[in-house]
């Protein structure tokens, strides 16, 4: 018997640095309102989807820096996104800026939430693999400081029972890593939900610029069918503060395939019917509990030597 989930996955163009939280909220209202309208059930927004993506120049103002964080979410700025989910009967992921104060000391995750149709708090996720660098690289076109601005996520990835499905979450640089789709696979997560802002300049490496789209589907589209899970990947696109992202939002069955994918690098909305239960013949199918055979692998070698730059900039 089919479980069909109608999804839509935002695609957002670019925000500039002094849009107001409220305006940017508002847009995204706007999309979730367009979802609900064409039926759907739950909506996935990007990556630090409430503002530009700070990361990609440098700040040395910890107030200034402090402005691009979520304290509480929701929070006065957000609420309205919770308020609107509720009363149109729609879910969402969203990814944003957190601080938290933890044991009495401040620290910040890229971050992401899955709410509800009932606009009620499912979980959260902190993003595990940040990517770029920690010091000021004034000789780039623009920075990647991902590993000064956030903490490594400390949060394991999880799959939650939601949507008469299991959903699992995970942000950006985190669809690169085969070990993202594993652990969610055998978490039984039947949809994965991520957001992304991904350059199509990479400075120290040039030479892969023209595979960026190429690469960001064939991880997306690998990793579905390697866990058997629907994947949902939402960019963050266009031009922001002179910086090009990438869009190729897309909508991957547990197959494999693309089965609807975004045409621009603004604001769009792409929306498919996914059955829940094709992921779950795919996971009867590949049967990792039964098929797995992890004491053949072998003890991990470790290769001492010099640490290549990392190849990806966003």
């Amino acid at each position: 018997m089919s479980r069909l989930l109608h999804v839509a996955a935002a695609q957002c163009g670019p925000i500039s640095r002094e849009t107001p939280r409220s305006q940017v909220v508002a847009r995204r209202i706007e999309q979730m309102r367009e979802a609900r309208a064409l039926g759907c059930r739950l909506i996935v927004f990007p990556e630090c989807a409430l503002g530009a993506f700070f990361p990609h120049w440098y700040v040395d103002d910890p107030v200034e820096l402090d402005a691009w964080y979520e304290p509480d979410m929701p929070g006065h700025e957000t609420q309205p996104l919770f308020d609107e989910a509720a009363r149109l009967g729609i879910g969402f992921y969203l990814g944003y800026a957190e601080l938290s104060v933890e044991a009495g000391r401040p620290h910040r995750y890229n971050a992401a939430v899955l709410v509800d149709d009932a606009g009620r708090m499912v979980g959260k996720y902190r993003k595990i693999h940040l990517p770029g660098h920690v010091e000021h690289r004034p000789q780039n076109p623009f920075q990647n400081l991902e590993q000064r601005y956030f903490e490594f996520g400390d949060r394991p990835f999880r799959a939650y029972r939601a949507f008469d499905g299991v959903v699992g979450m995970c942000i950006c640089n985190d669809r690169r890593w085969p070990e993202t789709y594993r652990l969610l696979g055998l978490a039984g997560a039947e949809m994965i939900l991520c957001g992304y802002n991904t350059p199509d300049v990479i400075p120290e490496h040039p030479e892969i610029e023209r595979l960026a789209e190429f690469q960001n589907k064939l991880a997306m589209q690998a990793g579905a069918y390697q866990s058997a899970s629907w994947v949902v990947g939402v960019a963050k696109a266009g031009v922001e503060e002179g910086v090009s992202q990438i869009g190729g939002t897309s909508i991957i069955a547990p197959s494999g395939e693309i089965v609807a994918t975004a045409s621009t690098r603004d604001d769009e909305l792409i929306t498919y019917e996914c059955d829940l239960e094709m992921a779950a013949d795919y996971h009867r199918l590949y049967n990792f509990e039964r098929n797995r055979r992890t004491e053949h692998y072998g003890p991990l070698v470790s290769q001492r030597g010099p640490t290549p730059p990392p190849l990806r900039n966003d």
